[in-house]
């Protein structure tokens, strides 16, 4: 028996099969893998993983899905669900505790929640080998944006600084149940190696980026004002009178350095 989707949890179920087989080749789970899915729901996804790759953890906040999610999984394959909330989820001390250099995510993630869910996935980024979300596709846009473009904001900058972001397809309503009043797709977040990341402050980029964009019609002068004057804009070799929208991630880095050199 299907369960009935909760508003509350921002519910819906995928169950076409041909964007489930789509998202399982991209995955292309291998048997030595650490899988972990976030938020299962009715095993859409749960099921063809396990198949392949003959384990995996399922991260379900929702009490009342997990004896159905136990019973499909039955003689498949080696399922452990986790009962809790994914932001409370220490990722990091996940794979240290099994045993293994990196985990691989996967998910149809609650729109209402996805910004959270990616920035805290990204704070594990080092555990983590590579990530396959459903998401809103406006989401999946604004994490791929680049420069100039009026979707590019804080997500782009917080999540390119950290991974590779790649769309990789589009996902209708009608694939859902019920069916959501927004597009969808899937995309792939790869962590950058250790010699791509940056080495400022992490709370210190994030406090330009916040600020920067916090205020995206305002100059940097004036937008960043409370972090870095006009003459410190100019030692991070950036224009104030330039917006936060125009500028590179990396642009970011160097203006968190310079912040950082003040205090």
């Amino acid at each position: 028996m299907s369960a009935r989707p909760k508003k509350s949890f921002g519910q819906h179920f995928l169950h076409d099969r041909r964007f489930i087989d789509s998202i399982v080749s991209a995955i292309a789970p291998r048997s030595d893998d650490f899988l972990v899915e976030i938020g299962p729901g009715e095993g859409a996804l749960t099921l063809p993983l396990l198949k392949v790759s003959g384990k995996l953890t399922a991260i379900e906040l929702d009490t009342d899905l997990i004896p159905g999610l136990q019973a499909r999984a039955s003689g498949i394959g080696e399922l452990h669900i986790v009962h809790a909330d994914v932001l409370k989820i220490d990722f990091s001390a996940m794979a240290h505790s099994h045993g293994v250099p990196r985990l691989r995510l996967a998910g149809n993630l609650p729109y209402y929640i996805s910004s959270p869910i990616l920035f805290h996935c990204v704070e594990h980024a080092a555990a983590i080998q590579d990530m396959h979300f459903m998401l809103q596709k406006e989401v999946v846009e604004r994490m791929a944006a680049t420069p100039g473009s009026k979707v590019y904001g804080r997500l782009s900058v917080m999540l390119q600084l950290a991974c590779r972001v790649e769309p990789l397809f589009d996902v209708p309503p009608e694939a859902f149940r019920p069916p959501p009043k927004v597009e969808s797709a899937v995309v792939r977040l790869v962590p950058l190696p250790s010699h791509e990341l940056h080495d400022a402050r992490p709370e210190h980029v994030y406090a330009v980026v916040k600020a920067a964009f916090g205020q995206r019609r305002k100059t940097l002068a004036n937008a960043l004002k409370q972090l870095l004057d006009s003459d410190a804009i100019r030692r991070a070799d950036i224009d104030p009178r330039a917006r936060a929208e125009t500028l590179a991630p990396e642009d970011f880095v160097r203006l968190a350095k310079v912040y950082s050199s003040q205090g």
